[in-house]
C-alpha cells in the first residue's frame, strides 16, 4: 500500500501549495477572459480536459496529450462587439514524451474617441461666452487600446503502474506537468507597459473501471493550474513609473472521459472550481458522435453556455456561446487543425 500512499501525499501536497497562492491586488483581468472555443462551450470547466491549444490557458501540462502537431485560431467579438478578441496557438510533440507550444492572445478595442484636455484651461463661464471655445462634443481624435500576452509552453507526460498486490491489480496512472512563460505588453493610447510571468500546472489520469471495478467506465482525470505564481508585475513607461500586480489565481478540474462503443460516441463531463479574483464554479459536459459532430454545453459561473464542433478529416470548426452580463453574449467561432 506505500503506493496509495505516495499518491496521496502527491495529491496532497498538490493542493497545500496551490491553498497558498491566492493573496495579491487586481490586475490582468483581461488574462482571465480565457481563450479557445471548445472550453468556453463546456462552460470553462475545462482544467481536467485540456487536450487541445488552449491549454495554454487552461492548463498547459494537457498538450502532453497530443498525438499530433497542433494549430488553432480563435476570434470573438466582446462587450457587444467593442472588443476584438483574438487568439493562436501552435503545439508539438517531441520525443520522451514532451511537448512544446506556443500562443498569442490578443484583446483589441478600436476607434477610443481623444478629448483633448487644452480646452479644460477655459472654465464654463469664459467658454460659454465664446463660440469658439464651446465645447461641441466630438472627439479630437482616436486611438486603438491593445493587451498582449505571449506563451511558450513546455508539458511532460510520464506513465506509472502501480501494483496494488497479487490478489488486488495493477493501476496504470498517467502523470502530466506543466509551465508557461508569458511575456504580456500593453498598449494604452502613448504608454506601454510589460511584465513578464510564469504559470505551473499538473494534471493524472488513470482507468475508472479499475478503481471501481465497473468494467465499461472510462478515464477519470484531475488537474489543477496555478496562475501568475507569486504575482506578475506589469511596468508602464509612465514618468511616475507605476506597476501593476497581476494576482495569482488557482484553479482546480475533475473530469470523466466516458467512451460509448454501443453509439459509436464518447463523452465527457467536466467540473471546475477555483479562485480568480473571486471564487467560480463551472460545470461542462461534451458528446461527441462518431467522432465527427460535437455538442456541448455548460455553467460558466451562473452563465449559461453551449457549443458545437463539426470535424472533417483534421480540420475541427468551433463555435461558441457565451450568455455573459459583464462580457455581453458572445459568440465564438474557431478553427483546429491537426497537422
Amino acid at each position: 500500500m506505500k503506493n496509495i500512499k505516495k499518491i496521496f501525499i502527491t495529491v496532497l501536497i498538490i493542493f497545500t501549495f496551490t491553498s497558498i497562492a491566492y493573496a495579491g491586488r487586481y490586475a490582468g483581468d483581461f488574462m482571465l477572459i480565457g481563450p479557445g472555443v471548445r472550453a468556453v462551450g463546456m462552460g470553462s470547466a475545462f482544467t481536467a480536459v485540456a487536450d487541445d491549444g488552449s491549454a495554454a490557458f487552461w492548463n498547459a501540462s494537457g498538450i502532453a496529450q497530443m498525438q499530433r502537431p497542433n494549430l488553432e485560431v480563435m476570434r470573438a467579438f466582446l462587450y457587444e462587439n467593442l472588443a476584438a478578441y483574438d487568439f493562436v496557438t501552435f503545439s508539438i510533440p517531441l520525443p520522451a514524451k514532451t511537448t512544446i507550444g506556443m500562443s498569442y492572445t490578443q484583446l483589441s478595442i478600436d476607434k477610443i474617441p481623444i478629448y483633448d484636455e487644452k480646452w479644460l484651461v477655459y472654465n464654463v463661464d469664459v467658454r460659454s461666452s465664446d463660440v469658439d471655445l464651446q465645447l461641441t462634443g466630438d472627439p479630437d481624435g482616436y486611438f486603438t487600446s491593445r493587451d498582449q500576452v505571449f506563451k511558450f509552453v513546455f508539458a511532460k507526460n510520464i506513465t506509472q503502474v502501480i501494483n496494488l498486490g497479487w490478489d488486488l491489480f495493477e493501476l496504470p496512472i498517467e502523470y502530466y506537468g506543466g509551465a508557461v512563460f508569458k511575456y504580456i505588453k500593453r498598449n494604452l493610447y502613448d504608454h506601454i507597459g510589460t511584465g513578464t510571468g510564469f504559470d505551473l500546472s499538473f494534471m493524472m489520469s488513470t482507468d475508472f473501471a479499475l478503481l471501481t471495478d465497473v468494467e465499461w467506465l472510462g478515464k477519470i482525470k484531475f488537474g489543477t493550474n496555478i496562475q501568475d505564481i507569486a504575482g506578475t508585475a506589469i511596468s508602464w513607461d509612465t514618468s511616475s513609473k507605476h506597476s501593476d500586480e497581476v494576482i495569482t489565481g488557482v484553479r482546480y478540474g475533475l473530469a470523466v472521459d466516458q467512451q460509448l462503443d454501443f453509439i459509436n460516441s464518447n463523452c465527457i463531463v467536466s467540473f471546475d472550481w477555483g479562485e480568480m479574483y473571486d471564487f467560480k464554479r463551472h460545470l461542462g459536459a461534451e458528446f461527441t458522435y462518431n467522432d465527427i459532430i460535437s455538442v456541448r454545453s455548460g455553467i460558466d459561473d451562473e452563465q449559461f453556455t453551449a457549443g458545437l464542433g463539426l470535424k472533417f478529416k483534421n480540420y475541427m470548426l468551433d463555435y461558441a456561446f457565451i450568455n455573459n452580463t459583464e462580457l455581453g453574449a458572445t459568440n465564438r467561432i474557431g478553427l483546429r487543425i491537426d497537422l
